[in-house]
């Protein structure tokens, strides 16, 4: 086999390996169900929580979810509850919270079929 074809196959291997473990990457000894327990709290364990004071979780698109939970990370957006939470989260924990919420059954609803006055 040519160096070059080997060297390729190898790469695009490592590649799908990777993108395939990201889906169910946590930290070390966690799984993204033991991460998900502090989120539980609030959000509610199902990420549809009853308390119109945090939002919901399940549904939402994973690239919001993840972007959300690296601006807390970051300071871009500011609450001292979320911003320690996520301070002991890894980029591959972000990458698994945020698709194990938006993967669950979510109760988000919209304006669509409701009329004026409801």
């Amino acid at each position: 086999m040519h160096p070059i074809r080997f060297i390729t196959l190898l790469a695009c291997g490592l590649l799908t390996f990777n993108a395939l473990g990201a889906e169910n990457a946590a930290a070390p000894g966690k799984t993204v169900e033991d991460l998900s327990k502090t989120c539980a709290a609030c959000h509610g364990a199902d990420g549809n929580g009853t308390n119109a004071q945090y939002p919901r979780l399940a549904g939402q698109y994973h690239d919001y979810l993840s972007r959300a939970l690296q601006e807390y990370k970051t300071g871009e957006r500011k609450n001292a509850i979320m911003a320690g939470f996520v301070s002991t989260l890894s980029a591959a924990d972000i990458d698994a919270l945020s698709r194990y919420y938006a993967a669950m059954p979510s109760k988000l609803d919209d304006l669509s079929h409701h009329e004026q006055g409801d």
